[in-house]
C-alpha cells in the first residue's frame, strides 16, 4: 500500500523541509529539491513509521480484548444470591 501525502500536508511538509534547512543548514534547499526529498522519505521511510503504528494499534486492541472478559463479565446464578439476606452464608 502505497502512502500518500494529502495536497496541504505535502505543502505543510514541504514548507516545513525549506525552514528546517534555511534554520540548520549552510544552503537552503528549493521547493522542488524539497518535494524530491519528502518524496523520498515517505517512500523510503515512512512505510517504517505506518507500520510501527500499525503494530502499535494492534498490541493496543489486542490488549483491551483480553481485558473484555474481566470489563464486561457478569456471573450466573444470580438471582438467589440477590434475594439472601446481606452477611448470610450461601449453601
Amino acid at each position: 500500500m502505497a502512502i500518500e501525502l494529502n495536497k496541504d500536508v505535502r505543502a505543510q511538509a514541504i514548507a516545513s523541509i525549506e525552514r528546517y534547512f534555511r534554520e540548520n543548514m549552510d544552503e537552503p534547499i528549493g521547493n522542488i529539491a524539497a518535494g524530491a526529498l519528502l518524496g523520498f522519505f515517505v517512500e523510503e521511510i515512512g512505510p517504517l513509521l505506518y507500520n510501527q503504528g500499525v503494530a502499535d494499534a494492534q498490541e493496543r486492541m489486542q490488549m483491551r480484548v483480553m481485558d473484555l472478559d474481566i470489563e464486561i463479565h457478569e456471573d450466573a446464578f444470580q438471582h438467589w444470591r440477590k434475594l439472601e439476606p446481606k452477611g448470610k452464608a450461601r449453601k
